[in-house]
């Protein structure tokens, strides 16, 4: 069972989101992007912030309330946004099973044209109870756009995106289509990713 507790925070279609012009899809970012089935997440996701020392997972994950999560307008999110600022496009708070609150974030530079990709990050709170990131997802390098997170019964993070396959494809049209998994792993998460049906709406 699957419980859809993303927000959207100022989501816009591809058609209508920008990307700044350096931000260009080279044909090495589409090789990383599908072949990135399976790849582990390389941070330490289930690590105590103050210790590093990863935290047994034996609770029940849940939806939480975002008022008792990491607000992610307080996170300094690691995007190299130029002069352009970070916006938001989703965010799940949840307690993924370790009893922590913690948000998983879709964000990009919001800039005045194209299409800009999205990072998806985990956050959780450090010191003073400040949203830190705990991890990155997925990477604003993949060139993909998020449209979908959400917190399985499980506890398994699951999402989809879409994406170009090179310049030439249109922005209102993508023709890239995955859905993504994180599963946890150790001490961190497994991604995988399938192919899916592309929208053209």
């Amino acid at each position: 069972m699957e419980t859809a507790v993303g927000t959207t925070a100022g989501q816009q279609t591809p058609r209508g989101r920008t990307r700044p012009g350096h931000a260009r899809t080279v044909p090495w970012h589409w090789a990383l992007a599908l072949a990135g089935c399976g790849a582990v997440v390389a941070a330490a996701l289930a690590a105590s912030p103050a210790t590093g020392t990863p935290v047994p997972v034996h609770g029940t994950p849940k939806a939480l309330g975002a008022s008792a999560a990491p607000d992610p307008a307080k996170a300094q999110l690691p995007l190299d946004c130029g002069p352009f600022p970070v916006a938001t496009a989703i965010s799940m708070s949840a307690d993924l099973g370790d009893g922590r609150p913690g948000t998983v974030v879709a964000a990009h530079c919001a800039a005045e044209n194209g299409t800009p990709p999205d990072a998806v990050y985990l956050l959780g709170f450090g010191p003073g109870d400040r949203p830190v990131v705990l991890a990155t997802l997925l990477s604003e390098r993949e060139n993909l756009t998020v449209g979908r997170l959400a917190l399985r019964s499980d506890g398994v993070i699951t999402g989809h995106a879409q994406g170009y396959s090179s310049d030439d494809v249109p922005r209102f049209r993508p023709d890239i289509s995955l859905d993504l998994t994180w599963t946890r792993k150790g001490g961190g998460w497994e991604r995988s990713q399938t192919a899916a049906p592309v929208s053209q709406t």
